[in-house]
This record gives C-alpha cells, sequence and structure tokens, in this order.
C-alpha cells in the first residue's frame, strides 16, 4: 500500500470495476453450448451495495461482454456499465462526461495491463495479488483477497473507513 492510499480513498466518489479477475477469479467456464459461466463472490456484492449506500456510485468498465455481467450489475444496482471495451481509456473518458465526476475523484480495480490507461489516470487506482507485475507495481493499493475471493468487498470496506462511513454503513446490522 502506498502512503497516500488512504487519502485517495477518501476522495472517492464513483468506484469504477473491472469483472474478469476482479469480481470473478478471471476463469472462464465453458458450457457444452458454447455458454460462458461466471462465478461472483457474495461478500463482493455485498460490499458494493455498502459502498453505493454510502453515497459512492459504482461503475463497471469491463473488455469482455456478458449477458450474465449485465445480470449481475443489475442484481447489484450498478447503473453504469460498459462492457466488450477494448479501449478502456476511452471508456473511462466517457463514464466521466456522463456522470460529471472529475478522474482525481475516481477509484478503479484493475488486473490486467489492459487496465492501466484507467489506473494511471483515477484518483486511486488498485489490483489484487494475482493481478499482472506490471500493473501491481503502479497501483496504490494491492489488496490481500484475490479477484472474487473477497477483493472487491475489501476494497469496498477500505474506502468505507478512508470516508470514515464504515461504522455507519455497519450500524443497521448490530442493532
Amino acid at each position: 500500500m502506498r502512503d497516500d492510499a488512504v487519502a485517495r480513498a477518501a476522495r472517492i466518489r464513483l468506484m469504477i470495476f473491472d469483472v474478469d479477475g476482479i469480481l470473478t477469479d478471471g476463469s472462464l467456464h465453458y458450457g457444452p453450448s458454447g455458454e460462458v459461466i461466471k462465478t461472483f463472490n457474495v461478500l463482493d456484492g455485498h460490499g458494493i451495495k455498502l459502498l453505493q449506500r454510502s453515497g459512492v456510485a459504482t461503475a463497471i468498465i469491463s473488455a469482455r461482454k456478458s449477458d450474465i455481467v449485465e445480470k449481475r450489475a443489475a442484481d447489484l444496482g450498478i447503473q453504469h456499465v460498459y462492457q466488450g471495451v477494448h479501449n478502456k481509456r476511452a471508456a473511462f473518458e466517457k463514464l466521466l462526461a456522463d456522470t460529471g465526476t472529475p478522474q482525481e475523484s475516481c477509484g478503479f480495480i484493475g488486473d490486467d495491463v489492459i487496465d492501466l490507461p484507467i489506473l494511471l489516470r483515477c484518483g486511486f487506482a488498485a489490483s489484487v495479488p494475482n493481478g499482472h507485475a506490471e500493473v501491481r507495481a503502479r497501483v496504490h493499493l494491492v489488496t490481500q483477497a484475490g479477484g472474487g475471493r473477497g477483493a472487491a468487498r475489501e476494497l469496498c470496506d477500505f474506502i468505507l473507513r478512508a470516508q470514515g462511513n464504515y461504522e455507519a454503513v455497519l450500524a443497521p446490522y448490530l442493532e
């Protein structure tokens, strides 16, 4: 973790997630008819919902296109979903324009070099321990948990703590 990770996370108003390798473990399972099956982690999903409840908007930018990602995004209330995007910088710039969010108020978590155009421009960049070495070397935070194995939840909790909102989002469960 870089020294400025907490301060950068405290400024986040929009958190953007890659899918394969972040919200999933990066595995693609093909069924007999060629359909792709992805596995998502419920802890990650609840972390995203807690982050939204605290006032942080969420988005997805993914190079692959999948109906299951649309379904998962809808289940989680993620309104901004950009799929089939090979120029992630262009998608990031469109997202900023669509939401009116300055890049320094955005966070992004990605795991491969295709994610670098966003990771190098956003205010808070994160990756996972099994992310590509070039990515891990350039981010503010590398989670302890792997992609699809709680990394998104760990990141959401980190942001909530950095913004002083962790106890407030936990409070309803402690009553």
